[in-house]
Formats: C-alpha cells, sequence, structure tokens
C-alpha cells in the first residue's frame, strides 16, 4: 500500500482546481467578518464540515455553496489573498505545477473590472511562486449561465493577460441544459490568441457535450468528461487525439455522477490507453488534497505505484505551458519520481 506521506512527496501537477472552491475556512472567516458576510459557521471546523458536499443531488445543489464564497471575493485584496494562498497549500501536498480557475466576472459585483480580479489573482499567484517554488498559471473561465457575449469579453481579456500568467480558457457552470456551443465564438479568440483551451462537459451532461467541446470550441482538455465512455467512437478519438481527460473522483461521487470510487471510469479510461490525470476541483467543497486522489487511485481502483507516477507525468505533459518549460519540468519529475521508487 501507497502511505498518505508518499503520495504527499510525490511531485504532482494540479490542472484542474477552482479558487472559488479552495478558500481556507479560517480565511474565509476572516473575509466574511470584514465584509459583513453571513457564513453558515463561524468556527473554523464547523465551516469545513457546513461547506463539505457530502452528498449533494445533482450538480446544482453542490454549486450552491459558491454563493458564499464569492460574496467575500469582491475586492483585490480577498482575491490575491486566496490565490496566494492556494499555492502554500499546494506546495505542502507536493504539487509542483498548479492551475487556478475562476470566472472573474464573478468578482466584479461591486465594481471591480475583469482586468482587475485576473491581475489580483495573478499577483497573489507570483508572490507564491516566489516564496513556495511552486510554477502556477490561470485559467479564466466562462460561466453557462451567464451570457455568450461576456465570455467574449472574457476570452479578450484573457488574451490581454497571456504573457503575464494566463495561460487557458474555460467553460464550466451547470451544465444540463446548457451545451458549449453557443460560447464559440469566446473560445475561437481564445485559441486564436495562443490560450489553452479545456471545457468542463461530460459531468452532468451525455458524450454529445464532450464532441462539441472539442469540435466547436478547439477543447484539447476535458474537465471530468465521466460520461465519455457512454460513446465508443468519440472515446476512440478522444484517445487517438492525446485530448487529456481530468478526472475528478470525489468530486464525482459528491455529485452523484458515479455511485462508488471503485465505479469511476477513469480506471477504464487509463487501461483502454486515454491520456488521464488526477485532479480536485474544489479544496474546500470536496474536501480533498491531490494526494488524496491519488491515494483514492490506489485504493479503490487498483492503481499501482507505476500506474500513478504515468497519471502525474499525463499531468505535466498536458500543463499549458511552452514546450521548452514543459520538457524541462518533466524531466525533473522524472528524475524525482524515480529517486522516490
Amino acid at each position: 500500500m501507497l502511505t498518505p506521506e508518499l503520495l504527499r512527496r510525490l511531485p504532482k501537477a494540479e490542472l484542474h482546481v477552482h479558487l472559488d472552491g479552495s478558500l481556507r475556512p479560517t480565511t474565509l472567516i476572516d473575509l466574511a467578518r470584514a465584509r459583513g458576510v453571513e457564513l453558515p459557521a463561524r468556527d473554523p471546523d464547523a465551516l469545513r464540515r457546513q461547506m463539505l458536499v457530502s452528498r449533494a443531488r445533482n450538480l446544482e445543489e453542490y454549486l450552491e455553496r459558491f454563493a458564499v464564497t464569492v460574496a467575500v471575493l469582491q475586492t483585490p485584496g480577498a482575491i490575491e489573498r486566496v490565490a496566494f494562498e492556494m499555492v502554500a497549500d499546494a506546495a505542502e501536498d507536493g504539487v509542483r505545477y498548479l492551475e487556478v480557475r475562476f470566472c472573474p466576472a464573478l468578482a466584479c459585483q461591486e465594481g471591480l473590472s475583469l482586468r482587475q480580479v485576473i491581475e489580483a489573482e495573478l499577483r497573489g499567484l507570483a508572490r507564491g511562486e516566489r516564496e513556495f517554488g511552486v510554477r502556477t498559471g490561470v485559467i479564466n473561465c466562462a460561466l453557462r449561465h451567464l451570457s455568450p457575449e461576456l465570455a467574449v469579453d472574457i476570452a479578450r481579456e484573457s488574451v490581454a493577460c497571456r504573457d503575464e500568467g494566463v495561460v487557458g480558457f474555460d467553460l464550466a457552470g451547470a451544465e444540463a441544459g446548457h451545451p458549449p456551443g453557443p460560447f464559440g465564438p469566446a473560445f475561437d479568440l481564445a485559441a486564436a490568441g495562443g490560450l489553452g483551451i479545456t471545457v468542463h462537459a461530460g459531468e452532468a451532461a451525455g458524450p454529445a457535450f464532450i464532441a462539441e467541446a472539442i469540435h466547436r470550441c478547439h477543447a484539447r482538455r476535458i474537465g471530468h468528461g465521466t460520461r465519455l465512455r457512454e460513446d465508443p467512437g468519440l472515446e476512440v478519438y478522444v484517445r487517438d487525439q492525446r485530448i487529456l481527460i481530468e478526472a475528478n473522483i470525489t468530486s464525482n461521487l459528491q455529485t452523484r455522477v458515479v455511485d462508488r470510487a471503485a465505479h469511476h471510469p477513469v480506471r477504464g479510461y487509463f487501461d483502454r490507453g486515454l491520456a488521464v490525470t488526477l485532479s480536485t476541483d474544489n479544496w474546500l467543497m470536496s474536501g480533498v488534497r491531490l494526494s488524496d486522489e491519488y491515494g483514492l487511485a490506489h485504493r479503490e481502483l487498483g492503481f499501482t505505484r507505476a500506474e500513478i507516477d504515468v497519471l502525474i507525468l499525463n499531468g505535466f505533459a498536458g500543463a499549458f505551458l511552452s514546450w521548452p518549460d514543459k520538457q524541462a519540468l518533466i524531466a525533473e519529475v522524472r528524475a524525482e519520481l524515480a529517486a522516490l521508487r
């Protein structure tokens, strides 16, 4: 059995985690107190339990808790603090490369511009990089319940900040009934501007949304992709095109996309040759860190140490980094993984 300590020490890439779902409970309490935001609990441990989604009825219920965290992320200082603390917490868990997702429009409710939100997040991540040595990047999200026109604005600001640390563009939010196709113009702009493209798809809707994300929205990575197995032909295409699946086992259990960890399709995807890696989705709402996800895959899905190394390296290979930087990082990680065997 792989121990939690060994799993923590393994160098890892976290490609799918949301800023507004990953606040420390103590930070959430501090920020809420400063802004007069009501919380379901004021004790950190009690708040952690309240914010944890043990078993939601669906994805929409899982997302309801984000109203609390978004309410405190309305100032540059709050955004910068949370971003910085995410790098610190990632470093403690052995993460060497971290991509943080957020829809900047959510933090514009009290007058901030999209650019101000993005710059605050970048400042926090940059400070974390300097202090903890973790490489970071920002993925800006459009949201399905907001307008495609706003998505274009977010994509335009994302491209403008590409050289400052924005590495990708995404579509998130409640998936059922909201196909990615209408957001195609925003993805056209983001792709033409050189950003990496990942799309939440195949979580609360079927594989048709995955196909649309790939063929209309230029996706080179798929967030979740849990229902890809329902279309064997599309699965073969995803395999052959080396489109990375960002699997989130615990989150999928909480939203009832799968009924048991042992039934999660990531095992089958891996065995059939797809490019897959593990991510957490949200540290606060899901109550996990990346080493926990690898431990769950080991215990419930039988992933061996050698297979976990492959999952880890898939994550670094799929990172939205320049080719030279990616190759240097992969060589470094390979050597460290070998030394820990």
